[in-house]
């Protein structure tokens, strides 16, 4: 039996912030995708597909930020079935320096039959070109 909306939004939370790449992949469809509409510039604006999601992913782990914590979680359940917006603050630290970053991110998903079709990470990318400069000086 499938898992429900929440639950697949939940495990990709998980894995994202453990930085357990195939556990991500497995909750992501075949052709499922992750899109940044705001992003900094070197950020490519969507990745697409196990191969694509798992490259990006294993390339990016503990790159620029690693990320701790979510803090203040909020799952927003909506009318469609298949669609789950979360809320809440991202933690942990720029690599190059250890500083401490934070970041408020929105996330909207559509999850089909337990696995994530479109994941669309709202971020802040000043916070995250801010923390990225710091980390270049």
């Amino acid at each position: 039996m499938p898992v429900s909306s929440r639950e697949a939004v939940e495990r990709v939370l998980r894995a994202g912030r453990e930085q357990d790449v195939e556990a991500f992949v497995a909750v992501m469809a075949p052709q499922g995708y992750i899109e940044w509409p705001f992003r900094p510039a070197g950020v490519p604006g969507r990745v697409q597909g196990h191969a694509e999601i798992r490259r990006h992913l294993t390339e990016a782990a503990h790159a620029l930020i690693t990320i701790d914590e979510h803090r203040d979680v909020v799952l927003h359940e909506t009318t469609d079935p298949e669609v789950v917006i979360v809320e809440y603050e991202a933690h942990g630290n720029v690599v190059a320096t250890g500083a401490p970053f934070e970041q408020t991110v929105i996330a909207v998903f559509r999850v089909r039959d337990g696995l994530v079709v479109s994941y669309r990470d709202y971020i802040d990318p000043l916070r995250l070109i801010a923390a990225l400069d710091e980390g270049s000086t």
